[in-house]
């Protein structure tokens, strides 16, 4: 594609959720894609996540939703566990894409990526790895980007997919900050329980603690550390470290400590939100998912943003006579929903750090449920 002209190219940046998604929708629309990721095929960033009703339903337009069905494991239920060990509170998700199929997914994230990409290339998006944007001007209607290996594309849309650092992001002169909320998720592959069948959230005294299936034999364990300043520990404090903070809880979290010891793939994290308070645009030039709003991970929702801001470029793209017009569509269709949803995961953030749980449950539930509305 360097130096390639016409007005039905698009370059991509980042082959994640976001990324791989609108490249599959664009070229399905007969547009000419390239993604260009800086990382290497294999690399995926941390264990598992959920796949809720709005990412089904939208995957399920994209004739995905199966896949990542047979290959997940479909869940209905959200049980919140007080601080004595007992059930205090159950949210039944709605089910988006009907009654006989599960209201969400727990998946594991290098088997969805997997099952995106082999999309994408079906539809002939072309992957390049171990590159990535450099410079972006806008032409007239063409917008012309420089890569880091210094080839040229001269194409009718630039999508930023690439995560809440994003280059793309900061090139456009798109400016936001990276707020820290004082808390660090740790996350560790273990063998499922037979017991876990939904997502199991138990309240402690000073931190939050889950687990999340995403197999017949696997889940996650996540825990939220309250309080602490952002830090790296080494690799072989981590396992340690993780059973000592679940030490504190009771009941069935005894189980879950018992088979940190075990997992290998331990994993701690800052807890950052990232929000545009502007156009997401220049020109034809976009950022879509964690690059435009990245919430907390408390709504269990930023897969469901990703995916849904993949499929909507294309059609509102469809719908307008110039690349500029179809973009600005699409960003004023999804701002509201967007900032809802991160505003609603700092809340829950919040109310975890006071202790104030039973508030949390029904603003979870609510969300939820808001999220289910049409896009």
């Amino acid at each position: 594609m360097n130096g390639y002209r016409g007005a039905r190219t698009a370059v991509i940046v980042g082959a994640g959720v976001a990324g791989l998604t609108v490249a599959t929708a664009l070229a399905r629309d007969g547009w000419r894609v390239e993604i260009v990721e800086i990382g290497p095929p294999e690399a995926t960033s941390g264990w598992g996540l959920c796949l809720t009703g709005p990412s089904l339903r939208a995957l399920d337009e994209s004739g995905l939703a199966d896949a990542c069905l047979a290959e997940g494991f479909g869940m209905n239920t959200i049980t919140h566990v007080d601080v004595n060990g007992e059930r205090a509170d159950e949210i039944r998700l709605p089910r988006l894409i009907g009654a006989r199929r599960p209201a969400m997914v727990g998946i594991a994230r290098p088997v969805l990526h997997r099952i995106l990409r082999a999309e994408a290339e079906r539809c002939g998006v072309e992957i390049r790895h171990g590159v990535t944007v450099a410079a972006v001007e806008q032409e007239g209607e063409s917008v012309r980007t420089r890569l880091s290996d210094g080839t040229v594309r001269e194409v009718a849309l630039l999508v930023g997919a690439d995560g809440i650092r994003s280059t793309t992001r900061d090139l456009l002169g798109l400016r936001t900050s990276l707020d820290f909320h004082g808390q660090m998720v740790w996350r560790a592959l273990v063998p499922r329980p037979p017991w876990a069948t939904g997502i199991h959230q138990f309240a402690g005294k000073t931190d939050t603690a889950g687990l999340v299936p995403l197999s017949d034999t696997q889940a996650y364990v996540f825990l939220t550390e309250n309080g602490v300043d952002r830090s790296v520990l080494p690799d072989t404090r981590l396992a340690p470290r993780l059973q000592e903070l679940l030490e504190t809880f009771p009941g069935r979290v005894r189980e879950i400590r018992a088979m940190v010891s075990g997992s290998a793939s331990v994993v701690r994290r800052p807890v950052l939100t990232a929000l545009l308070a502007g156009a997401w645009n220049r020109g034809n030039s976009v950022v879509i998912g964690d690059a435009a709003h990245a919430p907390a991970p408390q709504m269990a929702s930023g897969a469901a943003l990703a995916v849904e801001d993949g499929l909507l470029p294309a059609r509102e793209l469809g719908r307008h006579e110039s690349v500029g017009a179809g973009i600005r569509a699409f960003v004023g269709r999804r701002t509201q929903r967007c900032r809802t949803l991160v505003e609603t995961s700092v809340a829950i953030v919040g109310l975890e750090q006071a202790q104030r749980h039973f508030e949390a449950y029904p603003l979870v539930d609510s969300c939820h449920r808001l999220m289910a509305e049409p896009v």
